[in-house]
C-alpha cells in the first residue's frame, strides 16, 4: 500500500472516523453533511484497501471489528492532535471575553451571585459564563472558545489539569412542612424509595444514585436495608441538582444536598438538614469536589479567575462550616 496519505485515502479515514464514533452510517453522515450511502461506500473502499473487515453492519447499530477499534484509536489520536494543533496556532481575538464553562446548578446557586465581586476586582477582564455539563476534553474546550471550566467530579482529565477550590459536603435535606408531615422518619433506615428525590447525574460518568449511595453507606455502616437499596430508582428523577433541591424546597421530598447549594437555605429556615447524629455525622464529604479545569497553557486570565475562585471559596467555607456544623481541621 502507497505510504502517502492522498486525498481519498483521507477522506475514507474520515468518514470511518464518523461511523466508528456515531456507530451508526446515517448519523454520521448526518455529521459529515452527506448521505448515508457516500459514508457506507467511502468506509467499503477503506476495508477493501486494507483487506480486512472494519465493522460489522446490523440493522440496529455498527459493530467495531478488533481491526476496526485498532485502527479507530490511531485516527482518532491523530485526528485530536491535528485539531489541537491547528486551534492551538490560531491567534486568539483581541478583546474577546474569557470563556468559563460551569454546570448549571453550580453557576446558579454559587456562581452566578458572586460574580458582581469578580467584576468589580477586574473591571478589565470580560467573562463570559456558559452554563453547561458536558464533558470536557482539550479539542471541545477550544472548538467551543473555552478557556476554562468549572466542575464538579472527582478529576479525572487526560489533556487538560484540574485544580480543586472547594470540597463539597452532602447532607439529606427537606421542606419544614414536609418534615413535619412525616413524624415517623426517625432515622436513615427509615427512608423509603418513593421519598427520595434524585441528581440522575451529580457528574459525567457518575451512576444515577452515586451521591445517595454513598451517604447511605455511611450513616448506615451496619448495612442499608435491601428495600431501600434495591429500590433507588424510585422516587422522583431529575437532571439537575438544583431542580432535586427545588422539588425537596416545595414540600415533594428528600433531596440530597450539597453544601455549596443549600448552606443558605438552611441558615435562611428554607430547608432543614435531616438525620444530623447519624454515623455518617452532620454531612458526608463527597468523593468529588469543585475545580478549576483547563489547558496546561492556560489563556490570560485564567489564573486570575482561579485566584478568585479560590478566595470566594475560603470565605464561603467559613459560612457553610458554620451552618453545618462542621468541625474545624484538627479540632
Amino acid at each position: 500500500m502507497a505510504s502517502s496519505l492522498s486525498p481519498s485515502l483521507l477522506s475514507w479515514l474520515r468518514c470511518f472516523d464518523a461511523a466508528a464514533r456515531c456507530r451508526s452510517f446515517t448519523q454520521a453522515a448526518q455529521a459529515l453533511c452527506i448521505t448515508q450511502g457516500a459514508v457506507s461506500e467511502q468506509v467499503k473502499q477503506l476495508e477493501q484497501r486494507l483487506r480486512c473487515p472494519l465493522c460489522l453492519r446490523s440493522p440496529r447499530a455498527l459493530v467495531l471489528t478488533p481491526e476496526g477499534l485498532r485502527l479507530h484509536g490511531v485516527v482518532r489520536e491523530s485526528f485530536d492532535a491535528l485539531e489541537a494543533g491547528l486551534l492551538k496556532l490560531r491567534a486568539p481575538v483581541r478583546g474577546a471575553p474569557l470563556g468559563l464553562s460551569c454546570a448549571p446548578s453550580f453557576a446558579m446557586g454559587w456562581l452566578t451571585p458572586r460574580l458582581g465581586d469578580f467584576f468589580r476586582r477586574h473591571p478589565g477582564l470580560e467573562l463570559r459564563v456558559v452554563s453547561e455539563f458536558e464533558a470536557l476534553d482539550r479539542a471541545r474546550m477550544a472548538r467551543h472558545g473555552l478557556a476554562a471550566a468549572v466542575r464538579y467530579d472527582p478529576g479525572a482529565y487526560a489533556d487538560l489539569q484540574h485544580t480543586p477550590f472547594l470540597d463539597e459536603w452532602l447532607l439529606p435535606v427537606a421542606s419544614p412542612a414536609w418534615v413535619a408531615a412525616h413524624p415517623q422518619l426517625k432515622a436513615p433506615g427509615d427512608l423509603r424509595p418513593e421519598d427520595l428525590l434524585h441528581d440522575d447525574q451529580a457528574w459525567a460518568g457518575a451512576g444515577p444514585h452515586e451521591e445517595w449511595q454513598q451517604w447511605l453507606a455511611a450513616a448506615l455502616p451496619a448495612g442499608v436495608p435491601p428495600a431501600l437499596t434495591d429500590g433507588l430508582a424510585g422516587g422522583r428523577h431529575f437532571n439537575l441538582c438544583q431542580l432535586s433541591l427545588a422539588a425537596a424546597q416545595a414540600g415533594q421530598g428528600v433531596a440530597m444536598g450539597r453544601a455549596a447549594l443549600v448552606a443558605d437555605d438552611l441558615a435562611a429556615g428554607h430547608l432543614v438538614a435531616l438525620f444530623p447524629a447519624t454515623a455518617a455525622g452532620p454531612a458526608l464529604r463527597s468523593r468529588a469536589a469543585y475545580r478549576l479545569v483547563a489547558p496546561a497553557d492556560a489563556a490570560p486570565g485564567v489564573g486570575e479567575v482561579l485566584a478568585w475562585l479560590t478566595a470566594q471559596a475560603a470565605a464561603f467555607r467559613q459560612h457553610r462550616d458554620a451552618v453545618l456544623g462542621l468541625a474545624a481541621p484538627g479540632a
